[in-house]
């Protein structure tokens, strides 16, 4: 096996979650701008796509990365083993120190076919995918939920897993049922660390939900002793929600954040591949709020077709007298 980062990491680590057509090479640059995890994954890659004879094309943009964003690891999904080994050799020559193994999507379309979640129900196909992503010699992790249906299944899917040589166990602490519609369950996180104590007590174990920052990541850390602590929807409400020491933020810093994107946007369009504009529109509600006129600022950006259009109307918002926090609104801290 090749080195094994995940031992050199700061105990606790904070992880930067991997968030389909979100933590690209453009936000994840934008984030450790705002402030830096310890560990980036890229967002979702098919390993069907991947191993297509045309199909690394396709997903070129998702894997690309830079060597200041290490270390980074390939998230990958699928459910054919054959595909996870070919991936793994590839991901081990272009650079990168680790792979994730998607077990937790709950997305039907992928869940229902048997992948993502979905393998929580196929726990032979899922043991062998984790074999095959070790061909590469990079270290193995997987990113999954407490079960699929109900929360109770977490125990014998947990250990399966714990039982298959594993760097790290990534968990979402909800079921693929839950989606994101109920409190992610933190009262299981010491019954799930002694079995992971007991079965595997070399493989790191990392929590997932409902952690909206690095201080709420600790107390959990104090409260439990896991060793990891992924954020990802957080990052939207507070792209510096990885800072040591909680700071106030104002709206300017956040649209300072805004105009970095769409510059890195077009420096990544201009030297890999043109960028589709329409996915940056997800990311204006991260950026314009709690300052007056925000709402109308942002609504007049959802109508925007190009990153010039998008830096005219912040121009044009600041010439007439730009930011003003609204009384009352609580600034980032």
């Amino acid at each position: 096996m090749k080195e094994n980062f995940w031992h050199e990491l700061p105990k606790p680590f904070f992880v930067l979650a991997p968030m389909e057509a979100v933590t690209d090479v453009v936000f994840r640059h934008v984030v450790t701008e705002a402030a830096r995890p310890d560990v980036f994954f890229t967002e979702f890659t098919n390993t069907e796509s991947y191993c297509h004879p045309n199909g690394r094309d396709s997903v070129r943009g998702r894997l690309t990365f830079t060597e200041d964003e290490q270390p980074i690891v390939a998230h990958i999904w699928g459910d054919k083993p054959e595909n996870f080994r070919q991936m793994s050799i590839g991901m081990a020559e272009m650079g990168y120190k680790g792979i994730d193994i998607n077990m937790g999507c709950p997305v039907q379309n992928v869940a229902g076919n048997g992948k993502g979640s979905g393998l929580i129900r196929r726990p032979e196909v899922a043991a062998e995918i984790i074999e095959a992503a070790k061909a590469g010699g990079l270290p193995v992790s997987v990113k999954t939920r407490l079960g699929y249906t109900k929360v109770e299944e977490w125990y014998d899917w947990l250990k399966h897993l714990l039982e298959q040589d594993i760097v790290n166990l990534s968990i979402h602490l909800r079921t693929k049922k839950e989606m994101s519609n109920f409190d992610a369950h933190w009262e299981l996180i010491p019954e799930i660390k002694k079995l992971r104590d007991e079965i595997a007590p070399d493989t790191l174990l990392t929590i997932n939900g409902d952690i909206p920052d690095r201080q709420k990541g600790l107390e959990l850390v104090e409260k439990y002793g896991v060793d990891g602590v992924m954020i990802g929807r957080g990052v939207f409400h507070n792209p510096f929600c990885f800072e040591t020491e909680k700071k106030e933020h104002t709206s300017e810093e956040l649209l300072d954040l805004l105009r970095l994107q769409l510059d890195l946007h077009d420096k990544y369009s201009e030297e890999l591949e043109p960028r589709l504009f329409k996915p940056l529109r997800r990311f204006f509600k991260i950026y314009v709020r709690g300052f007056r006129g925000a709402s109308e600022l942002r609504n007049r950006l959802m109508s925007t077709n190009s990153t010039d259009e998008v830096r005219a109307l912040l121009d044009e918002f600041a010439e007439k007298g730009g930011v003003q926090e609204q009384e009352g609104f609580s600034v980032l801290k």
